[in-house]
């Protein structure tokens, strides 16, 4: 199935869609394409915000979007691993049976499968700032996120099966 349609199924369905995604085998390739996606579209939802800035301090775009890159292309891949690696150990305490790679996929296709709110939550940060609107967006992001990352890390530590 396309993975567009997947990340929309996953705001109903997380689990659904996790064990689906689980099922296709252990792919390293593949939970790396998600993280990549994921960081190359939320550093894309940046570009609004940082073209704003930009504008009202003066400073230049270029830079500010450059070190966006760093941070999103390089820096934050490796924080996010060492986020799953953290959650998956924090599972095993709740008897979780999954294995560092299950953990992995569940936090890529989070951030993946919320995308599309970020990158309305950056447009709106473009064009109104930092206002309540702005605000209430990103808050629904951030539920969001957490939400699904729970219910996909759940279905990701049921069972021990490493695939």
């Amino acid at each position: 199935m396309a993975v567009s349609r997947d990340m929309f199924r996953t705001w109903r369905h997380p689990r659904l869609v996790m064990r689906e995604l689980l099922a296709m085998g252990r792919r390293e390739d593949r939970a790396l394409a998600f993280l990549m996606a994921g960081c190359a579209i939320t550093f894309v939802a940046q570009w609004p915000r940082l073209q704003r800035e930009a504008f009202m301090t003066g400073e230049d775009f270029t830079q500010l979007m450059s070190y966006d890159l760093l941070a999103w292309i390089f820096m934050w891949p490796l924080v996010l691993y060492g986020i799953a690696a953290i959650a998956h150990l924090v599972a095993k305490l709740f008897r979780g049976k999954g294995t560092f790679y299950s953990a992995r996929l569940s936090l890529f296709w989070t951030l993946l499968s919320t995308t599309p709110i970020m990158l309305f939550y950056g447009l709106l940060t473009g064009l109104n700032g930092n206002v309540a609107a702005t605000q209430i967006v990103g808050a629904l992001w951030l539920v969001a996120f957490v939400v699904i990352w729970i219910a996909t890390l759940i279905e990701a530590e049921k069972d021990g099966a490493d695939v």
